[in-house]
Order: structure tokens, then sequence, then C-alpha cells
């Protein structure tokens, strides 16, 4: 797609694709290791208690003792969706299961 040793500028070569010249530069960060066995944790849970969201999971995870608040809770799921860890998500649509 983008090839940065050719001759070619990056913003050309991001105008042909399609993209914007930002999402030529971006590099997505892997999530960290703590991040991960949250993630992990999280599909467990889901697989338990697949009707359960973002705070029931955040409420789960509290009783083990894992501090996460809502927010990185969703963010985590995010990033499960993006990652190569296959995470079972409800997406705001609840009537719909997601990998």
């Amino acid at each position: 797609m983008i090839d940065r040793t050719r001759s070619l500028p990056i913003t050309r070569q991001a105008q042909i694709v399609g993209i914007c010249r930002g999402s030529a530069y971006y590099e997505n960060e892997p999530p960290s290791e703590p991040d991960l066995k949250l993630m992990r944790r999280i599909d467990e849970l889901h697989l338990e208690l697949p009707f359960a969201g973002a705070r029931m999971l955040r409420d789960l995870l509290r009783a083990e003792g894992l501090a996460v608040g809502r927010k990185h809770m969703t963010t985590l799921m995010w990033k499960a969706r993006e990652s190569e860890v296959q995470v079972f998500i409800f997406q705001f649509s609840q009537s719909k299961l997601t990998l």
C-alpha cells in the first residue's frame, strides 16, 4: 500500500490510494501485557455471561480485585476487536453478537 522506500512522496502515495496523509504515518501500538490479560479475562466473563455489558463486566472485574473503569473497559473491548485476540463483544446494537 504505502511504500516508504519509493521515490514517490508519502503524501502523493496517500493521495493515490485515497487515504488521508496522517493515516499513512500512523503506526498502531500493540496492547500492553496487563491489557492483554484483562482482555482475556473479559473474554472468559463474556462467554459465561453473554448479556453482560461494559458496566457489569467492570463490576465483576472489580469484585475480583482488578481495578478497571468503564471507559477503559470499553476501550479494551474495542481493541480486542482490532487485535488478534478474539473476544466476543456486543456492539452498541444489543441485538447483534459480533467478533
